[in-house]
């Protein structure tokens, strides 16, 4: 069978290798930094730990199914994975405060009704229902298989337009949906359920005044198939895809940095590493920005103009995540919950801080932005019961496009975060022994899952590349980012390494 090169140890590319090497392909994975996961990344210090990229896993499916391609050790054999309920405690900016259960729409819609008034579960039922329409009509082009050729039929936003009474009782659709903030504004109402359905855009770094309706599926993915938890963290995840693809005879090579991608005949044949080496590959998979490709091929561009291209320019850039690290004195106290949103009490002045408010000036940070709170119920990320290890982060805007740079500008944000953060965390400031504030890197962002709609702005390109064996995977390609969607995107890869670009996915 074929040796193939892979670029990056992230999930995408992780998933991709162990599927490959099950099909008894040779894999190598060259990786620049020192260990393997990408994004999904820990903190450990004096006995405390923290996840510092994803905090929880949707739509565990996609992980047990690779876990079951890849050998007959399922994922939970692997790891202790649970369900977090409540899914999530939202706090708002009039004080109301509501606890969701997890994966359980009747539950959801009782605890809104409790605490938001009688009428206000329906109307997000009634909303995560249309969701679901669109989930369906797009599932399986968007998710299941390699982008079609035909991508712009992917420009229609399948979510369905409201069907309203018009004049002498006449029933009418109305006006075209266009973004998630419209949608929220129509169906929702209520400022409460609206900054409940755009926490969900937010935190994939997507703007809802610009995300298409279909966005909307975020939050039906999160309410329909649950938010889990491994014990030790997602961190324990990427772990355990590691010893995966070593069980699989995966060759991992830690501070190689892929300095070209190698052609011959018209295909690729092996990468260039920045030592000097090179090393033959039948295939290369790149896990990696597709934006970077061109300057690993000598300037050649693998997309062509007809097909979705990398964003570049700044106006493309993805926000990032600003990210805090508490170990806090004192034990979690009982009845804590393991995630709650505190919402800004400012969207407005939010969105234009993080995405602009369309002047193309610097962008000013919110001075109470809408801050997600982790208190995992895990002894192993504490050093002991008297301990508790908490961890705050909020979207911020791409790098160097925020007013302040410094550290000391770091530090303050750092501060806002914490003073939001007291509604989730009683006696939060008293209580801190240290912590340990993350600002993204240079370069860092944090890409969002692909949507439907908006002519497929949102659409990421696709794995298959114009250059004969040379495949992108990963959150920046199809598609697109969290964790669900990069263990998505390995399989794709995977699959049409195995059996050919004329593959299209699951049947």
């Amino acid at each position: 069978m074929a040796r193939i090169a892979v670029i990056g140890a992230g999930m995408g590319a992780m998933a991709a290798a162990a599927r490959l090497a099950v099909a008894g392909h040779r894999v190598a994975v060259f990786e620049r930094a020192a260990t393997h996961g990408g994004a999904v990344r820990q903190l450990a210090r004096d006995g405390f730990t923290f996840d510092t990229g994803p905090g929880l896993l949707h739509l565990p499916a996609v992980y047990r199914d690779l876990f079951i391609k890849t050998g007959r050790e399922p994922l939970e054999s692997c790891l202790e994975l649970s369900q977090v309920d409540p899914a999530s405690r939202h706090v708002f900016a009039d004080g109301t405060a509501v606890s969701l259960p997890n994966a359980s729409r009747a539950g959801v819609l009782a605890a809104l009704d409790e605490a938001l008034g009688a009428g206000a579960g329906e109307r997000w039922s009634e909303l995560v229902g249309r969701a679901r329409e669109a989930w369906d009509a797009a599932r399986r082009p968007l998710l299941e298989e390699p982008l079609w050729q035909d991508w712009r039929v992917l420009g229609r936003d399948p979510y369905p337009a409201v069907r309203r009474r018009g004049l002498f009782g006449r029933r009418d659709k109305g006006p075209t949906t266009a973004t998630l903030a419209e949608i929220a504004r129509r169906e929702l109402a209520d400022p409460r359920l609206v900054a409940l359905l755009e926490s969900h855009a937010l935190a994939y770094g997507l703007d809802p005044r610009r995300a298409p309706a279909s966005a909307a599926v975020l939050p039906y993915m999160e309410q329909t198939f649950g938010s889990w938890y491994p014990r030790g963290g997602v961190r324990a995840l990427a772990d355990a895809l590691y010893e995966r693809c070593l069980a699989r005879k995966v060759e991992f090579t830690f501070g190689a940095e892929v300095t070209g991608i190698a052609e011959k005949d018209g295909r690729v044949a092996g990468v260039e590493l920045a030592d000097g080496r090179r090393e033959e590959a039948a295939f290369v998979v790149a896990g990696l920005d597709p934006a970077r490709l061109p300057g690993l091929l000598g300037g050649r561009e693998p997309y062509g103009a007809d097909e979705v291209q990398p964003r570049t320019g700044p106006a493309d850039r993805a926000p990032g995540r600003l990210t805090v690290c508490l170990a806090l004195r004192g034990p979690r106290e009982a009845g804590a919950v393991h995630r709650t949103v505190v919402h800004s009490p400012d969207r407005a002045a939010e969105l234009a801080g993080v995405f602009g408010d369309g002047s193309g000036g610097a962008r000013t940070p919110c001075a109470r932005p809408t801050v997600t709170v982790l208190r995992p119920d895990d002894p192993t990320t504490r050093p002991d019961g008297e301990h508790e290890a908490v961890t705050l982060s909020a979207t911020v805007a791409p790098h160097g496009t925020v007013d302040r740079l410094d550290g000391a500008a770091v530090e303050e944000a750092a501060d806002r975060l914490m003073a939001v953060a007291e509604a989730a965390v009683p006696g939060l400031r008293e209580r801190v022994l240290w912590r340990e504030v993350l600002p993204p890197a240079d370069g860092e962002a944090v890409p969002a899952p692909a949507l439907p709609g908006q002519e497929g702005r949102f659409l990421r390109p696709g794995n298959r590349t114009r250059i004969p064996g040379l495949y992108a995977v990963g959150g920046w390609s199809h598609p697109g980012g969290g964790l669900a969607h990069a263990g998505m995107s390995g399989a794709l890869v995977a699959g049409l390494i195995v059996h050919g670009d004329d593959w299209h996915g699951s049947t």
